[in-house]
């Protein structure tokens, strides 16, 4: 099984740098980003599988550290590197006003941040959650498809 690559359209990298921005500043400012914000940004936005998703992520966030873990999302073809590239930079401009920003607020103003950001996405998932509908998306183009050779 291989991914085919599919380039990019300009309006899918600027989604895909806002959604590295968005997960940079909340890396920045409270510590998270990868899970909260990556992986629902592009099953919802481009369509990605939960495990391409959960793959293109950690090619992000874990590349570094986690490349074992990568790697059995990459072999399995689930992650999509071209997208990492563009969350990357999105990421590192957002983590960089996301800390300043931090580094500004108190301690518990912070601690209060992240607590309100847990319980708002828990809420959204255990209640307002629904699967990505099939048709009308503009950014399934973006998804990888698969090819089974078999």
């Amino acid at each position: 099984m291989t991914i085919k690559p599919k380039f990019m359209d300009t309006q899918t990298i600027l989604i895909v740098i806002m959604v590295g921005v968005a997960a940079g500043i909340l890396g920045g400012l409270v510590g998270v980003g990868g899970g909260i914000i990556i992986v629902p940004a592009l099953v919802y936005f481009l369509g990605f599988s939960q495990k391409t998703a959960q793959g293109t992520s950690l090619g992000l966030i874990m590349l570094p550290v986690g490349i074992l873990g990568v790697l059995q999302y990459y072999k399995q073809g689930h992650v999509d590197f071209k997208v990492v590239w563009v969350l990357a930079i999105g990421f590192l401009i957002g983590s960089f006003f996301g800390s300043k920003i931090s580094l500004g607020l108190s301690q518990e103003a912070v601690k209060k941040t992240f607590a309100v950001l847990m319980i708002l996405i828990a809420v959204k998932m255990l209640f307002f959650d629904k699967a990505p509908k099939k048709s009308g998306n503009a950014f399934k183009s973006a998804a990888p498809k698969r090819i089974d050779n078999t």
